[in-house]
């Protein structure tokens, strides 16, 4: 093939990175204003300049529009690997904007414009385009390594920082997905050229998301937010305008609704993310379903459908929340059969965010075989990342299920590991959530003590968060015989002497469900007849 020539890499790239840079923050809205009047005039540089000062004031559409007229332009003169590259930034704004259709077809256009091209750096950026989008998808990470070793010999041959940047970070994160921690290390070295000014901030952007959205994947929120941190370093200085200060502050805000300061998140988070959502839908959307949770959690089921709904809109299947709220209406076949269909559609990693809630979905309708399936499912992906998150969320759906088949003594020691790492995650409502679990298991082994105070520390927790579903929940957790909520709300019904059709009816469940977790009570409280259950109920105030 032979070594690329210079002169490709100067007519394509020099002027545009340092264009791009932000060196001097301009007054963009002036920009706008001189140059924007006399459009059909502008020359190639100026129209760079105008979609510039767009971009950097999140004019999406716009900023979009021009690189667009920009390529038109450059494929007229004959200029196809510029044109390609104006491509690819069209295909990443569209990527960016939610609409993965239209950015698709960018950039075919893009690699079909280089096809018959001499080797260039545009070929490059190319590559890493299509394999980082690869990888957002779950899939194998060896063929993203081997791109990265490409462009490792790319950035030599061209003293391309920005190729260099591209290569670390797709070997980084690819490192990354095939289980090696050691990956973040490398993103970490990814990072010392865009601290520098070295590479554009639309790719520096894209490459801070990409890599902030694994670490959410994986549980990670310390590593969550130190790159948060890091972003927020890079963006605030640059403009107050500028699309990733507003990515930023959606990302700080995930980070508070997991450290339990949801009364900042109801306040900002529908705002930020309908500020964001033109110019970065998918972020918006991630926005949108946090703040359902937090309205689902707080018993504002309005809110929070009006959340998700926005957040589907935005292209964000809001899972497992909808299902949640589904299953707090009674509609729990309905809330199963949505949690199914999402994770049919993910791979590993994105199925595991999930399967927590739907293991006890699962187990109140009555499926524990399902939930057993799920609980090794996430138990092999903790096992092949081992990340904080992961790890803590296997080891309590296993107690959870541990305690359904009532193996209390087992279950302990697993909440036990999954609270002491969610509280150095500072993950507050999941610390809640074991604590609860924990009341369960002691209570089912007659630890009555330190259920309490067990029970005492989830309430404290969730009152402090305002958490009234929660709270609800907690006022039938010391029904004896380590029954679930739904449980005792079966057998109450069974006491009152309903038949399974008029209690399937009553809680809006199928039949065969009530069935389920009639042959479970039975099971937990050593019965073996409705009447021996209904006078159990009787003698433990159930009924």
């Amino acid at each position: 093939m032979g070594r690329p020539g210079e002169n490709t890499r100067e007519m394509a790239f020099d002027a545009n990175v340092s264009t791009r840079a932000p060196v001097a923050g301009p007054d963009w809205g002036a920009v706008v204003a001189r140059l924007g009047p006399r459009e059909g005039e502008l020359t190639l540089a100026e129209l760079d300049e105008l979609g510039r000062a767009h971009w950097w004031l999140r004019h999406a559409d716009e900023s979009t529009r021009l690189d667009q007229v920009q390529h038109e332009r450059l494929l007229a003169d004959g200029r196809v690997v510029e044109a390609a590259e104006r491509a690819l930034r069209v295909g990443l704004q569209w990527a960016i904007r939610g609409d993965l259709t239209v950015a698709s077809t960018w950039l075919a256009r893009a690699r079909r414009l280089l096809r018959d091209q001499p080797p260039s750096v545009v070929h490059s950026y190319a590559d890493y385009v299509l394999a980082t989008a690869d990888l957002d998808l779950d899939t194998d990470p060896s063929e993203a390594l081997e791109v990265a070793s490409r462009l490792r010999d790319m950035a030599d041959a061209y003293d391309d920082r920005t190729l260099d940047c591209f290569a670390l970070g797709l070997t980084g994160m690819a490192t990354v997905r095939s289980g090696d921690l050691t990956g973040f290390e490398v993103l970490d070295e990814a990072l010392l050229p865009i601290v520098d000014g070295q590479v554009d901030p639309l790719w520096a952007g894209d490459l801070f998301c990409s890599v902030i959205h694994l670490c959410e994947g994986l549980g990670d929120l310390a590593r969550m937010r130190a790159w948060t941190d890091t972003l927020a370093a890079w963006a605030s200085p640059l403009s107050d305008t500028f699309l990733y200060a507003g990515v930023t502050r959606v990302h700080q805000l995930q980070l508070l609704r997991a450290e339990g300061r949801w009364d900042e998140v109801v306040a900002e988070m529908g705002e930020q993310s309908d500020q964001l959502a033109p110019a970065h839908s998918w972020l918006a959307g991630a926005g949108f379903h946090e703040l359902g949770e937090v309205h689902r959690l707080r018993g504002d089921r309005d809110a929070a459908q009006a959340a998700y709904d926005r957040a589907r809109e935005l292209g964000i299947e809001p899972e497992p929340g909808q299902a949640l709220l589904h299953h707090a209406a009674g509609r729990t076949d309905e809330a199963l059969a949505g949690l199914r269909v999402a994770m049919a559609a993910e791979g590993p990693l994105s199925r595991s965010r999930v399967i927590g809630p739907a293991v006890r979905l699962a187990l109140d309708a009555g499926e524990r075989q399902w939930a057993a399936s799920l609980v090794d499912e996430l138990e092999a992906t903790a096992r092949r990342f081992g990340t904080p998150g992961l790890v803590a969320a296997a080891s309590h759906a296993r107690a959870v299920l541990l305690s359904d088949a009532g193996r209390y003594d087992d279950a302990v020691p697993l909440l036990e590991d999954a609270a002491r790492i969610y509280r150095e995650q500072r993950y507050r409502h999941a610390s809640a959530q074991v604590h609860e679990a924990l009341a369960v298991a002691c209570r089912g082994r007659g630890d009555v003590v330190r259920a309490d105070a067990e029970e005492a520390t989830a309430r404290a927790i969730y009152d402090r968060l305002g958490a009234r579903a929660d709270l609800a929940r907690l006022s039938v957790l010391a029904a004896p015989g380590g029954l679930t909520a739904r449980e005792v709300q079966v057998l109450a019904q069974v006491a009152a002497g309903l038949t399974n059709k008029q209690v399937a009816e009553a809680l809006v469940i199928s039949d065969k469900t009530v069935s389920r977790h009639l042959a479970s009570i039975f099971t937990k409280i050593g019965v073996s007849s409705r009447t021996a259950a209904a006078a159990w109920a009787r003698e433990h105030g159930v009924a």
